[in-house]
């Protein structure tokens, strides 16, 4: 597996020279994203300016740029991440190779122990978590993943720190310095943590013991045990944590009941990773198995967003006929860069990075040492690697947004075209519930709620995901529930609505005509997750005097289903790597 140290963030005392080479637009670019992922994922155009100190205009042109890749979207003055951005982080993990491999395994740990458990590597003085499997609870772990957390204050640190030559540690000591206080890293509280002579010591602990303890070094009332997981050369790769509060133990119960089990955990991953490592490893100069992967918008609308990387010259081409200065070329190209990366793609030689994107060598060459220079890839002779860091380019915000709120602008892009009421619900017992909404202003409209249910077998939401139900499981809902009459026309005999359903599941999608309510007529399509399974369905909703059946299909179904064909590609983006929750 490659290693996954990479340098610290630059510290403005002792940044590095920027190569003449560098590409300055790419720099602005990455920037921008930086500041949006500090914030939470959203800031004005005004504050844009003012924190990354660039000129407005620039900030114009940079997040144009962005939102034409569908990597922010843009409402009026203000700029928010998307989750096509989680491709560039994506392409990180499926080049490191162990969230894929690790990670149900890692959650199958959890659910055993019955506490969180995080998978880290490390990311210059700092770790950063790649895998998360947390517990539901009042008091749970609220660490995302790509949060950078400071080496000194957490379990997996000591144990990375155990591995530091002379220069890492002085490395360390620089931004201890210029940073006491932890304010650099914003997904922990601020706080001094260990001194360097009770850090060295735990270093040292560390590495006798093979272990490593938290007692509340993050904040009070969080504790970890961590154990390093190593290839078959001995090197740490990641370090495997135990996140627990006090509440539930004190740090040495935690030792005394975990760590067997956490032991036994580790030694069977590593011996996945033994078996698995041949298979990734690649010759020197060449790209692993497989060709490139599919980058940033493959198989989207050319004119919308970002190709597929052989059709990107073609591409930016489009993009600057259209937006003029207002779309510039060499951040698009910059950024794809990152996306030549990917499962069996961990190390590339230029050439490859250039055929991947479709770029000359020579742009692609400039984007590498640009990005080398920023601490997103590093070198290794001819060869280049993506680093941790790049997973700060939204990702931790983005890996905990929910299935509404990644639905949200798509349903107001639907409604503001159909000039009808659009929703997302999902299922709930015998009633669907509604989770997002985007409703028209109209003398005569729908007025539905999040949160209100309604029975599943008169919407057409409901019939849409029961539809898709295997028949067995099917057959045991019409048979749990009692279908009542709402209106004259709700269907309640359980052999129609069987071949309702199944005419549904054959279409693709329902028409209820005045089953819910008189007067509401609504269509329905299902949304489906990166394994194809129905978790949520989208309707548009509209009084019947509105559009008859046959205009719903001729009109109104074709903008639903791009509508939803543009959700359920953010949500296979989303979902890759982190767990997307339906409400």
């Amino acid at each position: 597996m490659p290693s996954t140290e990479t340098a610290p963030e630059p510290d403005a005392s002792h940044e590095p020279e920027v190569p003449r080479e560098a590409v300055a637009p790419l720099m602005r670019g990455l920037a921008v994203l930086r500041r949006l992922t500090d914030a939470d994922g959203a800031l004005s155009l005004s504050e844009l300016e003012r924190t990354t100190g660039l000129a407005r205009s620039t900030v114009d042109r940079v997040t144009g740029t962005l939102a034409r890749m569908g990597y922010v979207r843009l409402d009026g003055r203000d700029v928010f991440l998307a989750p096509r951005l989680m491709d560039l982080g994506n392409a990180y993990l499926a080049a490191l190779g162990l969230p894929g491999l690790l990670g149900r395994h890692a959650d199958a740990l959890a659910d055993e122990l019955d506490e969180s458990v995080s998978l880290a590597v490390a990311d210059g003085d700092g770790i950063r978590f790649v895998h998360q499997a947390t517990r539901r609870r009042a008091m749970s772990l609220s660490f995302r993943i790509g949060d950078l957390l400071p080496a000194e204050r957490t379990a997996p640190g000591a144990l990375f720190a155990a591995d530091w030559d002379g220069e890492a540690w002085e490395r360390w000591r620089m931004r201890r310095a210029a940073d006491p206080r932890c304010t650099g890293f914003p997904a922990v509280p601020p706080g001094s943590g260990p001194d360097e002579a009770e850090f060295a010591a735990c270093a040292t602990r560390a590495a006798r013991c093979g272990w490593s303890v938290d007692d509340q070094l993050i904040e009070p009332g969080l504790i970890a045990l961590a154990l390093p997981v190593r290839d078959a050369e001995g090197a740490v790769v990641c370090v495997a944590s135990v996140v627990s509060h006090t509440s539930r133990h004190t740090a040495d119960s935690l030792r005394e009941a975990m760590l067997p089990r956490l032991r036994d955990a580790v030694a069977a991953w590593e011996a996945l990773l033994r078996e698995d490592g041949p298979a990734r490893r690649a010759p020197d100069g060449a790209a692993a198995r497989g060709p490139a992967a599919p980058g940033p918008g493959a198989d989207r609308d050319p004119a919308t967003s970002a190709p597929s990387r052989p059709g990107l010259a073609d591409w930016t081409h489009a993009s600057k006929q259209e937006l003029g200065r207002g779309f510039i070329e060499s951040l698009a190209r910059g950024l794809t860069v990152l996306t030549a990366f990917g499962e069996g793609r961990s190390a590339l030689p230029l050439t490859a990075v250039a055929e991947a994107t479709g770029l000359a060598r020579a742009t692609a060459r400039r984007a590498l040492i640009t990005l080398e220079h920023l601490g997103y890839v590093r070198s290794e002779g001819r060869l280049f690697r993506l680093t941790p860091r790049v997973l700060g380019l939204g990702f931790p915000y983005l890996s905990r947004m929910p299935l509404p709120q990644i639905a949200a602008p798509h349903l107001a892009e639907l409604s503001r075209r159909v000039r009808d009421s659009a929703s997302l619900a999902v299922l709930a017992g015998a009633d669907v519930r509604y989770t997002a909404r985007v409703a028209t202003r109209r003398v005569m409209s729908v007025h539905i709620t999040v949160g209100t249910r309604f029975p599943a077998h008169t919407t057409s939401l409901g019939r849409v995901i029961l539809a898709d139900l295997p028949a067995e499981r099917r057959a045991a809902w019409l048979e749990s529930v009692e279908p009542q009459a709402l209106t004259p026309y709700t269907v309640t005999s359980r052999a129609e609505l069987s071949a309702v359903l199944e005419r549904v599941r054959e279409q693709g999608y329902a028409l209820v005509d005045e089953e819910l309510e008189q007067g509401l007529r609504s269509i329905a399509v299902p949304v489906r997750d990166r394994a194809g399974v129905v978790v949520a369905a989208v309707n548009v909703a509209m009084h019947s005097s509105r559009r008859g059946v046959a205009e719903c299909v001729e009109e109104v179904l074709p903008e639903l289903r791009a509508a939803v064909a543009r959700l359920e590609e953010d949500l296979r983006t989303a979902g890759r790597f982190a767990h997307v929750s339906e409400t």
